[in-house]
């Protein structure tokens, strides 16, 4: 699901327009749903920078559409689906009033694919880049079904910005491939683009962020990672640190959770070389790899953005995906302050005997005497029942070490709900003092998020302007949504 929409300030939404794709929509019956006008709606937000959108609009789902949300600032939030179609996270962005897209990107985009239209599909990561000039785009692109990879594809197509009712941006990759795929794409700003898969194949979606450098940042980057195959959920995260010529160093370490109790009680080191790796005179694309020491995969491909370089796993092991972030701080979280909270992962199913996506929206806030939180979290777990809102949340967490890498547990109220996690316990990565990637690190759920600091504009100003949201798919098959 990618769209926008306008707040008017008073806890009114007065338009919009949302696009939606969904594997479970037979092919035969229903389409993706493209330029569906918001007709209304409403919004409440708190002062710790929590709250909800409900959207009216027309699609095959249940209406409204329901969004559960924390603020960062005036600016940018995080968001999960919180109704009974389905469970998802993302993005929620203050839309620039004019943007021009120019120059290259990177992107990353994830989902599920059948050639065939099916429901459900199976899992499918794209990462890549491209150069507009004017309405045409070449570049490059590597893919990933369902551990099965296929490496450094030459990429072209046209663009054009919607969201429409006739999506025109059109991806074709050349090669094994040999593919086209219709999205529909609006942007943030000059930066920053959401694309959605707006045909019956597919349902990718994902970001592309400017490429304004294509050289592999030297130093410690902090990275988290998520995917596995159908069989296998794993997320890694760390550190990795590359030295500028082409190594990446023993002083790499990684935390893995993989599916059957595989959690890593201290960090895993490895090492490796990385190349640059562009085809047909294109750049900014590296491969990562052979890795030595690294649980989970061997050789990835990376393209560096303003976004974070964008990770996708190429070997024949699985699926994994994620980013790495130049590292400029060790720093621990402030006492006294207010953090936004977002996971994205499957629960397991140790109380339901079948495993599902889990989905939550946290605000916390540290104590000024001590390393503990207190705060609220709300959770969307499919399938289990409706949305569990304002779950009590309480818990503590360790001062990073040398390398940035932290601690952070807490218990939720689940008396409501027996099939909830209870709460979380992550292992986090500190980028820059003010935003801490994630994995979480006990065996009976496997998510990757982030949390971040709150500045002073988190607040009802905040949600006064439109803002642009996006609810990428998890890299994992997905639970059939609710129909009308």
């Amino acid at each position: 699901m990618v769209g926008t929409f306008n707040a008017n300030g008073s806890g009114g939404i007065t338009g919009g327009v949302l696009d939606l794709n969904d594997a479970a929509f037979p092919a035969s019956s229903i389409s993706p749903v493209a330029n569906s006008p918001v007709s209304g709606g409403s919004y409440i937000l708190g002062v710790d920078g929590r709250g909800q959108i409900k959207l009216n609009t027309s699609t095959p789902f249940q209406s409204p559409i329901i969004l559960d949300f924390v603020l960062q600032d005036s600016g940018h939030g995080l968001v999960s689906e919180f109704d009974g179609n389905a469970s998802g996270s993302g993005s929620l962005d203050l839309q620039s009033s004019s943007a021009t897209p120019t120059g290259s990107y990177a992107f990353i985009f994830s989902g599920a694919y059948s050639s065939a239209g099916a429901a459900n599909g199976v899992s499918f990561v794209t990462v890549g880049n491209f150069t507009l000039n004017a309405a045409a785009m070449i570049g490059l692109e590597d893919f990933n079904s369902s551990g099965i990879p296929l490496a450094a594809e030459s990429l072209s197509g046209t663009f054009a910005l919607g969201p429409s009712s006739t999506p025109a941006t059109q991806i074709s990759a050349t090669g094994s491939s040999n593919y086209a795929i219709t999205y529909d794409v609006i942007a943030v700003d000059a930066t920053h683009l959401k694309f959605i898969e707006m045909d019956a194949n597919g349902t990718l979606s994902g970001d592309a962020f400017a490429q304004t450098s294509t050289t592999l940042p030297t130093g410690t980057l902090a990275f988290t990672l998520i995917g596995g195959t159908s069989q296998a959920v794993t997320a890694a995260g760390g550190f990795m640190v590359t030295d500028g010529n082409g190594n990446i160093t023993s002083a790499s370490t990684e935390d893995i959770n993989g599916t059957g109790g595989l959690v890593s009680t201290s960090p895993i080191t490895f090492s490796g070389v990385y190349t640059a790796a562009g085809i047909s005179g294109g750049s900014g694309r590296y491969t990562l790899g052979p890795l030595t020491g690294f649980q989970g995969a061997s050789e990835f491909a990376a393209y560096p953005s303003s976004g974070g370089v964008l990770l996708l796993e190429l070997d024949n092991a699985g699926i994994m995906a994620g980013a790495a972030y130049p590292q400029t701080s060790t720093a621990a979280p402030d006492p006294s302050q207010g953090y936004g909270l977002n996971l994205s992962g499957t629960n397991l199913g140790a109380s339901t005997g079948q495993s599902a996506e889990v989905d939550d929206i946290t605000e916390f806030a540290t104590a000024a005497s001590g390393l503990t939180l207190t705060g609220i979290t709300d959770e969307n777990f499919a399938p289990g029942g409706s949305p569990n809102y304002a779950l009590a949340l309480s818990g503590s967490y360790t001062a990073p070490d040398s390398n940035g890498r932290g601690q952070l547990g807490a218990n939720a109220g689940n008396s409501n709900n027996s099939t909830l996690n209870g709460g979380f316990s992550v292992y986090f990565y500190t980028v820059d003092g003010t935003t801490f990637p994630f994995i979480e690190n006990d065996s009976g759920q496997i998510s990757a998020g982030v949390f971040m600091k709150q500045s002073s504009t988190a607040s009802s100003s905040a949600a006064t302007r439109s803002h642009l949201l996006v609810l990428p798919p998890v890299v994992h098959p997905r639970m059939a949504r609710k129909q009308n």
